[in-house]
């Protein structure tokens, strides 16, 4: 079987290791620096397997030998912001961490596909890359099916409409500049323009580049982690079962939509070899503003990146 590596075991990466070892898609190892956690909640998921009639090997460590050979790297590891933390703290603190996570992993495993969660995502997608000097194909970020997810789940919300027959689509930065393409989303092929009165989609926009934040303020403490995990655990698919899935992820932009050296959420084609082509979009006026001014604030943080890092 396919051996997939989660470097973090908080919620999201043992959310994740959950969702994979449940579809029996790779044997998994759940690594982080807590000693005790990792491992009790991977022998909690490998004694479910039973139930379930899954026979996937669930493995918790605190040792990155452990992940040797793994197929796909997901880096989950980082802390969230505190209150009073200001945002280059919170891009210091997560880059060692990732970059720790990211060579450590490369050593073990020279030919893994990386997904990156960790937040500012964009950047440390843009930092691990540079930090193992891997091809752009191989380093790729989770952002844009989760924003997109989430734009579907408060359509169906509001039309009582399966989210099967839901297509949305959300490109940019992750954050509150984030691109949700209204004009390129449909229900059935019916335009969400067409189908929903203009005051509702607005509501449906702006609900959408602030769900994870209505998420952290219902929780009170922590952020979302079941929607966020199975868009990795997506993509994880994709490249495992070569499906040549179109789904935004952040990806290394080289000239496409205009944008060189940064990490950006754009449509890509996901396979055996991970991102293996942009897809490009025609965008009218007002769409290629909300792009321009999401990919302003991205390079804003990589920007702040290089002053912290040397690569």
């Amino acid at each position: 079987m396919k051996k997939i590596s989660i470097i973090g075991a908080g919620n999201t990466g043992a959310t994740a290791a959950h969702w994979l070892a449940e579809r029996e898609l790779a044997d998994v190892v759940l690594l982080d620096v807590v000693e005790g956690m990792p491992q009790g909640k991977s022998l909690d998921m490998l004694e479910a397997m039973p139930i379930i009639g899954k026979d996937t090997h669930v493995i918790g460590t605190n040792d990155y030998a452990d992940t040797k050979n793994s197929d796909i790297i997901i880096i989950t590891a980082g802390i969230a912001r505190k209150p009073g933390m200001s945002r280059d703290d919170l891009l210091k603190t997560n880059a060692d961490i990732v970059g720790k996570a990211a060579m450590e992993t490369l050593k073990h495993s020279p030919n893994a596909i990386f997904i990156v969660l960790t937040n500012p995502l964009d950047t440390m997608a843009y930092l691990t890359m540079k930090m193992t000097k891997l091809p752009r194909e191989r380093v790729i970020g989770q952002a844009g099916i989760l924003d997109s997810a989430r734009m579907r789940a408060f359509v169906a919300m509001e039309t009582g409409v399966s989210v099967e027959n839901i297509n949305c689509y959300v490109l940019g930065g992750h954050g509150d500049e984030m691109v949700p393409l209204t004009r390129h989303s449909n229900i059935a092929g019916i335009p969400l323009k067409e189908y929903l009165p203009a005051d509702k989609l607005e509501a449906i926009v702006n609900r959408t580049r602030k769900g994870g934040g209505e998420i952290v303020n219902l929780l009170k403490t922590g952020s979302a982690y079941y929607a966020p995990s199975m868009a990795c655990v997506q993509m994880a698919e994709a490249i495992l079962k070569d499906k040549k899935l179109i789904v935004p992820c952040a990806t290394m932009m080289q000239g496409e939509y205009g944008l060189n050296d940064m990490y950006f959420g754009v449509p890509v084609v996901l396979g055996a070899g991970g991102m293996e082509r942009v897809v490009e979009y025609k965008f009218d006026a007002d769409e290629k503003a909300m792009f321009e001014k999401s990919a302003a604030s991205v390079k804003e943080t990589h920007e702040a990146l290089k002053g912290l890092v040397t690569f």
